[in-house]
This record gives structure tokens, sequence and C-alpha cells, in this order.
């Protein structure tokens, strides 16, 4: 118990030098401090709960073997959740194929917005295509860049900007505030 309360409060790179040396309480804390963020992401790409608890154990054992690459330069949550991306990518692709038909249907729905009630980010995000939610996901939920994205996802990075781009504006159009709709609907009924 005295050892879990040591851990507690040394910082990340610490923890995952001890990790390296063998200290399996140093990682647990790491699995601790970022497993909910992991699995958030993961399912802000499209995961089902169960899907995305998966995939972030996965993540978080790959991390675990590959603990001495982790040398510290970038935020050891965001390390883990670039393995944890990959890994769901890598499912994705495996399971699942998108047919140009697919984009464009996804995107088809992907516009309709409620008027009734504020929409929290997990519901946005599904609203928009598989590719948009995985390059928005992997450049602002994984910290990747775009380049990073478009080598993850084995895609052009023009695709990769414009998918996060079009994803972005839906976002924001999608979580805006509602206060514009009031006006519309005054304008529509005095026309």
């Amino acid at each position: 118990m005295a050892q879990i309360r040591a851990v507690a409060g040394l910082h990340d790179i610490e923890l995952a030098a001890l990790a390296a040396a063998g200290e399996r309480p140093a990682f647990g804390e790491l699995v601790r401090r970022h497993g909910s963020a992991v699995r958030g992401l993961l399912r802000r790409m499209g995961a089902q709960p169960a899907l995305a608890d998966d995939i972030a154990q996965d993540a978080f054992l790959t991390a675990f073997e590959r603990i001495a690459e982790f040398r510290g330069e970038g935020a050891f949550g965001a390390w883990v959740k670039r393995i944890a991306a990959r890994l769901y990518v890598r499912r994705w692709r495996k399971d699942s194929r998108l047919t140009e038909e697919q984009e464009q249907d996804d995107a088809g729905h992907g516009g309709e917005v409620s008027t009734v009630a504020r929409i929290d980010l997990d519901e946005a995000m599904q609203s928009l295509s598989d590719p948009e939610r995985m390059c928005v996901s992997l450049c602002y939920g994984a910290g990747m860049s775009h380049a990073e994205a478009a080598e993850t996802l084995n895609t052009p990075l023009g695709t990769v900007k414009s998918h996060v781009k079009r994803g972005m504006d839906k976002l924001r159009l999608r979580l805006a505030p509602a206060q514009g709709e009031g006006r519309d609907a005054e304008r529509q009924g005095h026309v």
C-alpha cells in the first residue's frame, strides 16, 4: 500500500522509467491516470464501449511491452493515445472497408441538426462520416499532426486535411449556441 502511495506522487516520466525497470505498480499508476482518456478517444473515433475497452487494454499492453521506447520527449498520455489510435485504425480497416458510396451516405446524414437540445461532443462526433471522425479524432484527440494522421491512415495528406476541415466545420455548426435559431424562426414567421 505504501508503494502505491509512493508512485501516485510521481510524474509520468518517472513512472515510465520505473515501469521500464520492471516496477509494475508504476505502470499501473500510468494506466489509472490515462485509461479513461484513452477509452474516451476511442469512443470519439467511433468505437463502441466494449471495443474501446478492448483496444485500450491492447494499447496499454503494447505500451507496457514497449515502455523502454518512451523517452519522455512528449506526454505519456499522448504516446499511449497514438498507440490506441493506430490499433483502432488497423482494426477499423480490417473490419470495414469504406466504399465511396458509404462515405457519401454517411456525409448526407451528418448534416441533420437537432434544434431542440444542445448536443454533446460524443453525439456530434457520431454525426461525422467515418473518415471525418477518424481524422478529427487523430488530429485533435490523439494530438497527431495532419502528416502523422495521413501516415497512420495511409491516406494522402490533402485528404486528411479535407476531412479534418469538413469535420471541424460540421462540429462547429452542430455545437454552436442556439442563439441564431430564434432569429431565423422569427424571420420565417414574418416573411
